[in-house]
């Protein structure tokens, strides 16, 4: 049986997430932070670590952003195919975002075009991502993606030639890239496979995962842990003054693709890992 949305409902739910997200840090990743904190040994990082601490309490205190960059909306929906959706869908998610960053007093960062750079002074249009999967239910989830991990982020076609070692050194060579600019301990997504947009795609939708959720299939999940414990040994460390904190996960998805193709992105997220999901 169909079930009737009107899309006007997601209004509010959209709002409230944009605010709430920019102001408390998910459990997860608070969880992930506080159990490198205890294995750290070197003192400066020790340190960092505490002040990170310190800053996602206080933003819980005083119901003030973790961070100054309150981020790029990324929206992703998940719509049941039995759902029918009444109205504008993408004006609403817009709206939601609007009223969210305006009544949250959060920086509004958006250009509405990326040469011209005139700021559209609400931070829309969010980044939209839709999936058709069964069912009568809307699922979704939101990330505000700060810039200075968002910069440092690449994709490459590699040859399928390179293999699996081909995609560690990327990962690997990406993250040392970003060295401090991402404000680590970072997160770090991995997409494989698909095409060009689709390794992106992939990439970005892996920073939803719960912090330190492995990958179903074994094979991945060896290679998150293996990935993890290299970036880690970089001595990066948290913001970049050294230590054994560099990185909080890896996380991977992979789709199948071309014979002639090896599609990697690296999707970087720093410590403030802002992710939020209701089902509706």
């Amino acid at each position: 049986m169909q079930r009737e949305f009107d899309v006007a409902e997601l209004i509010p739910v959209i709002r409230e997430m944009c605010i709430k997200v920019n102001r408390i840090l998910p459990p997860d990743v608070r969880e992930a932070i506080e159990e490198q904190r205890k294995g750290e040994s070197f003192e400066t990082a020790k340190t960092v670590l505490d002040d990170i601490i310190e800053n996602y309490h206080i933003a819980d205190e005083t119901q003030v952003p973790i961070c100054q960059d309150t981020g790029l909306a990324c929206v992703f929906l998940d719509v049941g195919q039995d759902v029918h959706l009444i109205g504008d869908l993408e004006a609403a998610i817009n709206e939601g975002v609007r009223q969210g960053y305006r009544d949250g007093y959060l920086r509004k960062s958006v250009v509405k075009d990326p040469l011209r750079r005139v700021n559209t002074g609400d931070n829309t249009p969010a980044v939209i991502y839709y999936r058709i999967v069964p069912g009568r239910q809307i699922k979704l989830s939101l990330a505000t993606k700060g810039f200075g991990s968002e910069n440092m982020s690449q994709l490459k076609m590699l040859r399928p030639a390179d293999g699996i070692e081909g995609v560690k050194d990327f990962v690997l060579k990406v993250v040392q890239d970003a060295g401090p600019n991402a404000c680590p301990p970072i997160i770090v997504g991995v997409g494989i496979g698909g095409n060009f947009d689709r390794a992106a795609e992939m990439a970005k939708r892996c920073l939803l995962r719960p912090t330190g959720t492995p990958n179903p299939d074994p094979f991945y999940a060896d290679l998150e842990a293996e990935l993890l414990n290299k970036i880690n040994q970089l001595g990066i460390g948290p913001m970049g003054f050294g230590g054994r904190t560099s990185c909080l996960a890896v996380a991977i998805d992979s789709f199948p693709t071309h014979i002639a193709g090896l599609p990697v992105a690296v999707n970087i997220q720093c410590h403030v890992a802002r992710h939020i999901e209701e089902v509706i």
